[in-house]
């Protein structure tokens, strides 16, 4: 940004300029911002403004510095005579302002501001005048020049501010013939500070620090700690005068100064002398052009640190809060924080304002580590929050002193002992970071305090954190770790599906898979046997290897993928590798899952859209992203599941499940679905679920962040985005984490500064909480963070692993995920990025897809060769007012239905070839013969198979809806989607036709199936009634009065239960109370 006017000076900027001269991208659009003061504040504003503004480029900015140096480290002047390299104390290498985009920042060096006119909003320096629409101040302060002192003047007097003052004292050192004496006055931060540098000089044989209080430190530390501190200080060999003051400096003829005089008439000589005693606000530019100044100094400021002119701010020292300037860096750049948070992220979240900043120290002085934090003085003040009481009387104090190393520690707690308040640390500090954040935190302590100061005291064993044997890891078949652990330790299991065949762990629900895994690899190492992470016996690859393969050659069809990098290149596949490879193509390209490419790789539930139930129906779950819905919506649901006899629950996820759905109305009923607004959910899918949200600012009066807001758009933005796994996110408003945030794959939780965002966290068989990804994240970067996020753990997961299982099997952990997530360690977060917006571009409701075409429609009818339908064989029992399926039986059938006798069999035409759409993975279709549901199945290169529909492992009427695979024999299956009963369909062996491949209870009817040459599907049947006598659908009828239960019956007895009124046929617990309606 160049100046406006002077124009005669232009060509003199262009030869003096540290950056060219650039026109910027749209500058009538953009907000200029002119920063006077290239300090440490001015350059944390412009660092912070650059990084905010990344993602939304409102603003152009310059910052006009005074010195003829950039931005340097002020506190690290001490080093300074150690090296006498000023570069070394640049905050940033000259190198990033030449490389900063000249569109976005420019800056000037030595152009001190001459005047603002803040009519025109311009900024005069001697080269011209700069526009500005937001001026920020950073000009700091001036160190206080002891002009009432006689003799100030004289040569060899110095104040410690800046690199030019600490350049003219080297010189003037070197000029002295024979220099001996030297004194700093002030033994405060500064004071230390100069002492400590002029000491590092080398050019002075007597050093003296003089100081007025009593204690060197008074204002950070107590008498104790400023005693120890004087000790150590004077065993450095530097004299320390304490309670004295220097009231003249006098000069010999040249003008030089050669002793000073005490206020006790004792006079010493010194040739040199450094003034540390304190520093006033730069505030006089302020002052020029009429902007308000307090008496005391600084140009007064209102919480979001604005001057009296609402387009000026003042930052650092030279800002005048509630009656206060801070002379420490932090709350410097705590100002500069809040100012670039409200420029860039107020209009995303709320504004912040300034408040008391954290006046902790925690400095090297002299040597000596020096720390004070919270409210360090509130045994002799009382406690600055009144809530722990108003006198001194009302803390405790533990103090620990040390006097063989020179340790001292202080720390003060409230009366009750549950809270620390503050602290004062001398000679270790090592535990200030983790002191400090106690006190800040200000929540109740989890150990007493005497802990803080003699070390936790362990109680009892480690006992590790391992399951015992006896811990029960497959509820649905009572397996426990023990079971599991001696099938692999006496050979009986080599892998994984064989302790699932043995055991049956892991083939009810299927949530006990993860732990088994975990189980199953740690076993295999102990017996020092390798541990495959190959997706099934049908590759030697793991998820993420498959993955990359399928990313980097671009295979689209489960056919190039298993030619090219499949153990047989003609094998089906399986019921695992199948759903897998369909979840990376989807992760990848994200196609319609219902094209014929992949519709049949698909587990039952992405295959038709909807969560399969027990009872052979599905439910259906419709978008409701953040759980925000209108009346006229739940109105909508409500008329559907009236209509269709839909069971209705709210979900964990602040969604509403409707169960019961039969598969031919699901078309039906997402057509009532789409018509009110709604649309598909993706509860099916191993895809993001829900952004589960509280109501954040937009009601809640704690409420800091609009977490509804951010959760729709996160929850928009990643709907129908395939995973390894599930995944789901959280957004809290405040602190108080009603969105339970930290339970989630994701979450965020406002902060004033932000979110804090959380990752990898799940519930489920093994619950995990997330973990600190990045604090205080600024809005507009918590979707690039996500999309980072999301994507590493798309390629590198394995099957089925939920993110936090995951990030327990990176190497590195958090630490490392968070080098490529936010440091960028592998050079991948731009593609990651990329990679994330090619997929939300092709998000489709597949609901919708369906409902509009009528081909689609067609695959969900009950039956391919008839409009009949059959109920489903489940009674319903009404509960609480609503249907729900009966029990199963607690048993399996074991009839032996692959060795049943049939008095004839006669070939029958049951549908056509165009009935069963075949596609490339297989294809299944359901017919209905008399009372009796058939399935058949059709795989290419194979055949044509039929069996019964109906699996005998819970009588469930769904084996058309499996997916056809083989093993590395060959032998071909059909996998039941309910609990994964694996029935043969093809075998070399025909005596294995229709067996269980992992429980030998149960076992199939299987018929010969052929096509003909008038596209008909024929299969070789017994007489209808025959048929119908064993596998008929009302033979098969799970009734409610067949397993009853008793548990709640037992339990209603117990407290004399009643019915909930209104609702026929419900109870409710109620004790010995009457309950009036």
């Amino acid at each position: 940004m160049a100046p406006l006017y002077d124009q005669d000076s232009l060509s003199h900027i262009a030869d003096h300029a540290n950056r060219p001269t650039t026109p910027l991208i749209n500058p009538i659009h953009a907000t200029k911002i002119v920063v006077v003061g290239l300090g440490m504040v001015g350059i944390a504003f412009v660092e912070k403004l650059l990084e905010r503004d990344s993602q939304q480029n409102r603003y152009q900015v310059i910052v006009l510095g005074e010195e003829k140096h950039v931005a340097y480290n002020r506190v690290g002047l001490t080093s300074f005579f150690e090296h006498r390299s000023v570069e070394s104390l640049y905050l940033n290498p000259e190198e990033w302002y030449r490389q900063a985009d000249v569109q976005k920042f420019t800056y000037r060096t030595s152009s001190p501001v001459i005047r603002i006119d803040r009519t025109q909003r311009l900024v005069y320096t001697r080269e011209g005048a700069y526009p500005y629409d937001v001026c920020i101040l950073a000009t700091g302060s001036h160190a206080v020049w002891p002009k009432q002192i006689r003799g100030h003047d004289a040569k060899g007097v110095f104040v410690y501010r800046t690199i030019g003052d600490l350049e003219e004292m080297i010189e003037y050192a070197n000029s002295l013939e024979k220099p001996r004496e030297a004194i700093v006055v002030g033994g405060g931060l500064l004071g230390l500070e100069a002492a400590h540098a002029v000491k590092d000089m080398d050019r002075f044989s007597d050093m003296t620090v003089v100081h007025r209080s009593k204690w060197l430190l008074s204002q950070q530390l107590d008498q104790a700690g400023g005693d120890l501190l004087t000790e150590k200080v004077r065993g450095m060999g530097v004299k320390v005068r304490l309670g004295e003051q220097i009231t003249s400096i006098n000069k010999d003829a040249s003008g030089a100064m050669e002793s000073v005089t005490f206020a006790s008439g004792e006079t010493v000589p010194c040739q040199m002398i450094c003034y540390a005693i304190g520093i006033r606000a730069r505030d006089e530019l302020g002052a020029d052009c009429g902007l308000e100044c307090h008496t005391r100094g600084g140009l007064i400021v209102d919480d979001e640190l604005r001057t009296s002119d609402p387009n000026i701010y003042a930052v650092g020292e030279c800002g005048n809060w509630r009656g206060n300037t801070f002379g420490l860096i932090g709350p410097g750049v705590e100002m500069a924080d809040i100012v670039t948070w409200n420029l860039t992220q107020a209009h995303l979240h709320k504004a912040r304002a300034f408040t008391q900043p954290d006046l902790s120290t925690k400095l090297k002085l002299m040597g000596v580590d020096v720390g004070s934090f919270g409210d360090f003085f509130a045994d002799r003040d009382g406690p600055k929050d009144t809530k722990h009481g108003k006198t001194a009387n009302d803390v405790r104090v533990l103090q620990y002193h040390d006097p063989f190393d020179s340790v001292y520690k202080k720390l003060i707690f409230s009366k009750d002992g549950k809270y620390l308040l503050g602290g004062i640390l001398v000679g270790n500090t090592s535990e200030f970071v983790k002191l400090n954040a106690i006190v800040r935190a200000g929540k109740p302590l989890e150990m007493p305090p005497s802990q803080f100061i003699l070390g936790a005291q362990k109680e009892g064993e480690d006992d590790g954190s391992d399951l015992p044997d006896e811990a029960q890891i497959c509820s649905c078949h009572n397996v426990t770790k023990g079971d599991m652990v001696k099938k692999l330790r006496d050979g009986s299991c080599t892998s994984l599906g064989e302790v699932k065949s043995c055991t049956k762990a892991g083939t009810g629900c299927g949530g006990c898979e993860p732990l088994m895994k975990g189980i199953f690899n740690a076993e295999m190492k102990k017996l020092g046997k390798e541990v495959s992470n190959n997706v099934c016996p049908h590759f030697d690859y793991s998820r993420a290897d498959l993955f990359n393969i399928v990313r980097v050659k671009q295979l689209k069809s489960f056919d190039d993928i298993m030619r090219g990098y499949g153990k047989r290149p003609d094998a089906l596949g399986c019921e695992v590798c199948k759903p897998c490879i369909a979840s990376i193509i989807s992760s990848l390209y994200n196609p319609f899952i219902m094209k014929p490419e992949t519709h049949h790789l698909q587990d039952t539930n992405d295959r038709f859209l909807a969560n399969i139930q027990r009872n052979g129906t599905f439910s259906v779950v419709p978008r409701v992203s953040a759980g925000e819905i209108t009346p006229d919506k739940l109105v909508v649901l409500g008329q559907v599941a009236k209509k269709y006899g839909l069971y209705t629950k709210i979900t964990g996820g602040q969604r509403i499940d409707l169960f019961g759905a039969k598969k031919h109305d699901l078309p039906d009923i997402w057509e009532a679905l789409i018509e009110g607004g709604f649309e598909s959910g993706h509860a099916y899918g191993k895809s993001l679920r829900t952004v589960k949200s509280c109501v954040g600012s937009t009601w809640c009066r704690y409420g800091v962040g609009d977490s509804v807001g951010l959760a729709v758009r996160l929850e928009e933005r990643y709907k129908s985005i395939r995973a390894p796994h599930k995944f789901k996110g959280g957004i809290s408003g405040c602190v108080r984490e009603c969105a339970e945030a930290q339970s989630k794959d994701f979450g965020a939780i406002a902060t004033d500064k932000g979110y804090n965002l959380y990752v990898c966290g799940n519930g489920g068989a093994k619950p995990a909480h997330a973990q600190l990804l990045a604090a205080d994240v600024q809005p507009d970067m918590v979707i690039p963070l996500l999309d980072r996020f999301i994507m590493f753990y798309i390629r590198t997961g394995d099957r089925l692993q939920r993110t936090a299982r995951w990030l327990e099997n990176l190497e590195g952990g958090m630490a490392y995920l968070r080098e490529v997530i936010i440091d960028d360690k592998l050079g991948i977060c731009e593609e990651l990025e990329k990679q994330m917006e090619e997929l939300v571009g092709r998000f489709e409701c597949e609901w919708t897809a369906v409902v509009r075409d009528p081909q689609r429609r067609q695959q969900f009818r009950q039956f391919v060769n008839t409009e009949e339908t059959r109920p489903n064989n489940v009674d319903d029992i009404v509960e609480r007012g609503q249907p729900r399926p009966a029990n199963w039986p607690k048993k399996s059938d074991t009839t032996q239905f692959n060795k049943l006798s049939w008095s004839s069999l006669t070939w029958e035409r049951v549908c056509s070839v165009d009935d069963l759409k075949s596609t490339p993975a297989g294809a299944s279709a359901t017919v209905l013969r008399g009372d009796t549901q058939l399935a058949v199945y059709h795989v290419k290169g194979r055949g044509y198979f039929a069996s019964q529909q109906m699996c005998p492992h819970r009588k469930a009427f769904v084996l058309s809806h499996g997916i056809i695979g083989d093993d590395e024999s060959g032998e071909m299956h059909v996998s039941c989607p309910m609990h994964k009963r694996n029935f043969v369909l093809d075998s070399k062996d025909h005596t294995r036709l229709g067996g269980c491949k992992n429980d030998d209870d149960v076992s199939l009817a299987t018929f010969a199936c052929e096509k003909r040459d008038d596209d008909g599907i024929y299969l070789k049947l017994p007489p209808i009634a025959e048929l119908d006598e064993v596998l008929g659908t009302n033979k098969w009828k799970i009734t409610k009065d067949e397993t009853p239960d008793a548990g709640l019956a037992a339990l209603d007895r117990k407290f004399k239960t009643r019915p909930i009124r209104g609702t026929p046929n419900t109870s409710m617990v109620i004790g010995e109370k009457n309950l009036t309606w």
